[in-house]
């Protein structure tokens, strides 16, 4: 490892953390940038990906080019193609001029695309031919064009598993993967939580022009502790609150504890990503759906079956139940009858009928309705705003978009 280039790199992009697995991973993004080989980054989201594909493009020969970043999940579907390849006037509705892409953009630089597994399998395919020969064809044009250009790629799904689901191409992951990143989580780093903390703070502090926060033992040990799922990310932002709410500038560790979420074993994996209880990992939105429908439809039976013993307790009692004979002279006869029988007619014929109790049905719920209500509702509390509405449904805009369509959502 060349500890001064680490530390150079670490100084420019104001890198903090002494982890040895996150060096590791300066020093081969250094290493592999003076090279044009295509690089893949993974890690969870939050833990500073964007970072790598900087110090690869800075370290080199075409660090004088244009550096782009695209955030390929941001994009939407139906226009995807044209944002990186460009298009001819005429090409669409709306393409009233020619329209050069990122990838003509980019020549001669490096492109970072970030959230790769999001691109549909049509534009994956036009990627690997870029891959392969750097050639592309401009959406509505027939004529090849040539790029120059160095692909690196960011993305925190696990793309195997994304590859046995048929969501990414088995031969583009091959040409990606040529060297691979692998950036730890927050959570693995050790004592880097305490100095990125420290850190946030005195920024905060510097920022705000308020006194800097310093923390006590119990305060230090309380953030090692946890878990940081929204990893650096999750860390400046209990940082920052700290900073401005907190009174007292010495922080212990119950003050921590109060700033920090719950880790609930049984988050609801549209918001947490995981089932901590089973390890599932849910890589699509209809399997989030699918896992939130059949834990929501169990506790419902489950409750419904303890509401309806409940009532059946009460109404077994006998009912007494009174009519008129035909003829008008006749007393009022009682009878007394069990719940289970009903008066079938003045004659006084009784037959078996159905409990005065409504049996429970378990019914079948429709997973495509309630899918679609779920992003209604999500679109109605973010005032049609999609970014926030994905952000809050835990997906990519782009999905978003695609289901939009799907559903003929207005």
């Amino acid at each position: 490892m060349n500890v001064v280039e680490v530390q150079k790199a670490k100084q420019e992009f104001g890198i903090v953390g002494n982890d040895a697995a996150l060096l590791r991973a300066i020093d081969t993004a250094i290493q592999v940038a003076k090279t044009d080989l295509t690089i893949l980054i993974t890690g969870e989201s939050g833990v500073g990906k964007e970072f790598f594909p900087k110090i690869i493009h800075k370290n080199s020969v075409r660090k004088h080019g244009k550096y782009i970043a695209v955030n390929c999940g941001a994009i939407p579907e139906g226009t995807i193609d044209s944002e990186l390849f460009g298009h001819v006037k005429g090409a669409f509705t709306g393409a009233v001029n020619e329209r050069k892409g990122y990838f003509s953009e980019a020549n001669g630089g490096t492109i970072f695309l970030d959230e790769v597994a999001e691109l549909p399998l049509s534009t994956q395919a036009r990627l690997l031919r870029v891959l392969e020969n750097g050639e592309f064809l401009r959406v509505g044009s027939s004529d090849v064009e040539k790029t120059d250009v160095r692909i690196v790629c960011a993305t925190n799904v696990d793309l195997p598993e994304a590859i046995a689901a048929g969501r990414f191409r088995e031969d583009l992951y091959y040409r990606l993967n040529t060297v691979p990143i692998n950036v730890p989580p927050l959570r693995k780093r050790g004592e880097d939580v305490v100095l990125l903390f420290k850190k946030f703070c005195m920024d905060f502090a510097a920022k705000y022009r308020v006194p800097k926060v310093q923390l006590d033992d119990g305060a230090k040990a309380a953030i090692m502790a946890y878990e940081w799922p929204g990893n650096i990310r999750q860390l400046k932002n209990v940082a920052e609150q700290v900073s401005i709410l907190e009174l007292n500038r010495d922080v212990c560790g119950d003050v921590m504890r109060g700033y920090l979420p719950a880790q609930q074993k049984n988050n609801l994996p549209m918001f947490a990503g995981t089932q901590n209880g089973g390890g599932k990992t849910f890589e699509s939105e209809r399997e989030i759906l699918y896992s939130v429908l059949f834990d929501m439809r169990r506790d419902i039976t489950e409750l419904k079956k303890q509401i309806e013993s409940m009532r059946e307790s009460h109404v077994k009692a006998d009912a007494t139940v009174s009519y008129y004979e035909p003829s008008d002279d006749l007393p009022v006869v009682q009878h007394q009858v069990q719940s289970s029988y009903r008066l079938h007619s003045p004659q006084g014929v009784f037959e078996p009928a159905t409990n005065v109790v409504e049996e429970y049905v378990e019914e079948t719920l429709s997973l495509d309705d309630v899918e679609k209500k779920t992003i209604l509702a999500a679109l109605e509390r973010n005032r049609g705003k999609r970014r926030n509405a994905a952000k809050e449904l835990n997906i990519s805009e782009r999905t978003l978009y695609r289901k939009i369509k799907e559903y003929g959502i207005e």
